[in-house]
C-alpha cells in the first residue's frame, strides 16, 4: 500500500511566505489551490488498486477463517473454538486498520497491532457479564454483554475524542477514535451474522446475511478513510506528522 505524504511540507517549490508554489510549467499556483488538489489526490487514493486488493484479501480471509472454524476438531473443543474465534476478530480489526493507514513505518505496525488488540478484548465483557472466569458461563449468557451494544460505538468514539480535546493530546493521537470505531464495528458486524446487531434501546436486528457481513467488512476501511477525510483527520495526520494515509 502506498503512503500519502504531504508534498507541500517538503517541496522546495512552495513557500509559506509567498503563499504559492510552482506548477508543472513553472507558473505560480495559489497555495489554497495546491492544498485542495493534494486533498483530492488523497481522497482518490481511497480507491487505489493496492487498497482495493487489500480489501478483497480481507474479505477472502473472513470467508477462509469462518470455514476453518467449522472444522469438527475445532468445534469439539470449547476453548480452542473460543480462542480462534477471538483471534479472528483481532486479525480482522488489525487488517482493516492496516488498510486505512497503510504500512510504511514501524509505528504503523504498532498501530495495527493496537487495533487488533482492541477488536479482540471486546469479548472480555462476556466474563464480566457472567461474573466468572468460566468460559462455559461466558458463552451461555441469557443476554448480550454491554460492549456488544452497537449504539455504544458512536458514544465511545465521540467520548474519546472529547477526552482527547479536554486533555489537549497531540495531533498524533487524532486517529485513535477512528481506530476504536474500526475495532468495534468489525467485531459487531462479524457477530451480527449469528446474533444480529444490538441497537439500544430498540433491541436486536435479525441476523445479517453472510455476504453482507463480508462486503461490509471489506468496505468499512474505505468508509472510515472517507469519514477521516471529511472530518479533516487525514489532513492533520499527513500534513503535520507525515503519517502514511493511503487506503
Amino acid at each position: 500500500m502506498q503512503g500519502f505524504y504531504s508534498k507541500l511540507d517538503s517541496s522546495s517549490s512552495s513557500s509559506p511566505l509567498l503563499g504559492a508554489g510552482l506548477g508543472r510549467e513553472g507558473a505560480p499556483v495559489p497555495l489554497s489551490l495546491a492544498v485542495e488538489t493534494e486533498k483530492a489526490q488523497a481522497l482518490l487514493q481511497t480507491f487505489s488498486s493496492a487498497s482495493l486488493l487489500a480489501s478483497a484479501g480481507l474479505g477472502v480471509f473472513c470467508v477462509a477463517a469462518d470455514h476453518a472454524l467449522q472444522l469438527s476438531i475445532i468445534q469439539h473443543h470449547l476453548w480452542l473454538r473460543a480462542a480462534l474465534d477471538n483471534a479472528t476478530h483481532g486479525l480482522v480489526g488489525l487488517w482493516s486498520w492496516a488498510v486505512v493507514i497503510g504500512l510504511r513505518k514501524k509505528s504503523d505496525l504498532y498501530e495495527v497491532l493496537l487495533a487488533g488488540f482492541l477488536a479482540s478484548i471486546i469479548d472480555l465483557d462476556h466474563f464480566y457479564m457472567a461474573g466468572s472466569l468460566s468460559l462455559k458461563a461466558a458463552v451461555s449468557l441469557p443476554q448480550r454483554p454491554p460492549l456488544h451494544c452497537s449504539s455504544l460505538i458512536p458514544v465511545l468514539c465521540l467520548s474519546l475524542r472529547f477526552l482527547m480535546w479536554i486533555g489537549r493530546l497531540k495531533d498524533a493521537w487524532c486517529s485513535l477514535p477512528w481506530m476504536l470505531f474500526i475495532a468495534m464495528a468489525t467485531h459487531h458486524v462479524r457477530d451480527a451474522v449469528r446474533h444480529g446487531l444490538w441497537v439500544c434501546p430498540f433491541g436486536n436486528t435479525a441476523p445479517i446475511p453472510y455476504w453482507l457481513y463480508v462486503s461490509t467488512t471489506a468496505t468499512l476501511p474505505h468508509l472510515c478513510s472517507v469519514l477521516m477525510y471529511l472530518t479533516g483527520t487525514r489532513d492533520v495526520i499527513s500534513t503535520k506528522h507525515g503519517v502514511a494515509i493511503d487506503v
